[in-house]
């Protein structure tokens, strides 16, 4: 090869480059052409190629990964400013505002902005094309806004994933959402949204189920600190505000979410249905069918779920399976110091129409934290067979100053305890009294030192006993 051929070379793949900074919607094809003339090309001519890659590789090729698809009457636009792509356009019905994309992803390092009207209520993003939304960096919205993230390919969730909005969160693979008898808003028919679809969403609509579409949370970024004071990883939304993550199947690991004082709720549809979405002021909550079957839901490897705070706090899951394995906790109740005499906690609720198993370590607690005012929270588990194994334990105990929750257990088959507690108890320092544990199951086991306990603590050498009366044990 002569120097005059190699210095063409190297021009046109300068043109290349230049093209893809220009218009980062066609980058991915200049790359390609970048790559074919690197195999064609020896040598010199291999090394040109792969340095002009790096340039297209710019965060301009990156955020090509969210691109607006054109199906909207006003369509959304998509600007980019440094690692930050600012979306603007989309169509506004009342207080709802539309956008289309056909792929929706974030990189490391990258944040995507919705650049709203503060009077937007809701912000509601479908992903048209074939492809899962990876989010591995920043998604931001104006004002108290909430934000639907819709694609029915599945939606998955970076350890460095973060949320910066003011309201609350919903990413789901549902393939359409439902405004009441207005119509709905459709990722997958890729509709124009009515005019009329100006009230707030009704149902999720899982009419084309993607059996590989999934939702995974493996975020385990920083988000600040809780009401009490104490860090906070992965995705967060604020304060009495609602996170619901509905799919498919469901996956967290070691990924964490956390929306203090308000509402976490997990779950999917293994079958074609609609899933009901109650709106209650800041809170948004899941109803979901009786006899459509469920996905499966998982939490391994430490993921964790925290709605502790001030009280009130929730969680939810609704799944055909429920495993809670590795070191995960599910946390709620009266955060440490927090909370007033009349503070009423949330619940913990697990619906599974098969097993749920909770082990290795594993937690589901709602407690009265030591120092903390107010009545403590439930923890209800409704399932076909319930298992908690390998120093697993449930609990809604108090530490603080006001009255424990229960623990209810209701099964169609068997509850099986092996090396596993559930405590309902007034611990040292704590002063209310212990809740009640209620078994409901066709079989009951406890083995290797299993144990269901509902007692007031005695008194340590650096705490006083526990004041009040314990709870009961039904089975």
């Amino acid at each position: 090869m002569n120097q005059t051929s190699l210095d063409e070379i190297d021009v046109l793949l300068q043109q290349l480059a230049s093209t893809a900074q220009q218009y980062p919607h066609m980058a991915r094809n200049w790359v390609g052409a970048t790559l074919e003339i690197a195999q064609n090309w020896r040598c010199w001519g291999c090394g040109l190629a792969m340095g002009s890659l790096l340039i297209a590789s710019s965060p301009e090729y990156v955020f090509a990964q969210i691109t607006p698809d054109g199906t909207l009457p006003n369509n959304s636009i998509v600007t980019p400013d440094g690692s930050t792509l600012n979306i603007t356009g989309g169509t506004q019905a009342g207080s709802n505002l539309f956008h289309s994309f056909g792929e929706f992803s974030v990189p490391t390092g990258g944040t995507a902005s919705f650049n709203n009207a503060v009077d937007i209520q809701n912000i509601i993003g479908r992903v048209t094309g074939g492809s899962a939304s990876t989010i591995d960096g920043i998604i931001r919205a104006n004002g108290i806004a909430n934000l639907f993230l819709i694609n029915p390919n599945g939606i998955v969730f970076g350890q460095n994933a973060q949320l910066n909005i003011g309201g609350s969160f919903v990413a789901t693979t549902a393939n359409a959402l439902q405004f009441g008898n207005r119509g709905f808003f459709s990722a997958t028919e890729k509709n124009i949204p009515s005019p009329l679809l100006t009230i707030n969403l009704s149902a999720l609509l899982f009419n084309q189920i993607n059996q590989n579409a999934v939702i995974q949370n493996n975020s385990v970024a920083p988000a600040g600190t809780d009401p009490a004071g104490l860090n906070v990883l992965g995705l967060r939304v604020p304060d009495g505000k609602s996170l619901l993550l509905v799919g498919g199947n469901v996956s967290m690991d070691g990924g964490r979410l956390n929306a203090n004082g308000g509402r976490v709720e997990l779950g999917g549809l293994g079958q074609p249905g609609s899933v009901a979405l109650g709106v209650d002021g800041d809170n948004l909550s899941l109803i979901f069918p009786e006899n459509v079957g469920r996905a499966e839901v998982s939490l391994t490897n430490q993921a964790g779920i925290y709605v502790t705070g001030a009280g009130g706090g929730n969680i939810a899951v609704n799944a055909g399976n429920l495993e809670i394995l590795g070191g995960s906790i599910l946390s709620g109740g009266i955060g440490l110091g927090l909370g007033t005499p009349e503070t009423i906690g949330g619940d913990i609720t697990l619906n599974a129409t098969g097993s749920i198993k909770v082990a290795g370590g594993s937690l589901v607690v709602n407690d009265v934290r030591l120092g903390s005012l107010g009545n403590g929270g439930n923890i209800t588990i409704d399932s076909g067979s319930f298992l908690l194994r390998d120093r697993a334990q449930l609990a809604a105990s108090t530490s603080g100053l006001g009255n424990a929750g229960n623990v209810t257990v209701r099964t169609r088959d068997v509850v099986s305890l092996a090396d596993a507690n559930i405590f309902s108890t007034v611990e040292r320092g704590g002063v209310g009294k212990g809740g009640n544990i209620d078994i409901n199951a066709a079989t009951l086991s406890l083995i290797d030192g299993s144990q269901l306990v509902t007692i007031t603590r005695g008194a340590s050498a650096s705490q006083p006993a526990g004041g009040g009366d314990a709870g009961n044990v039904q089975c």
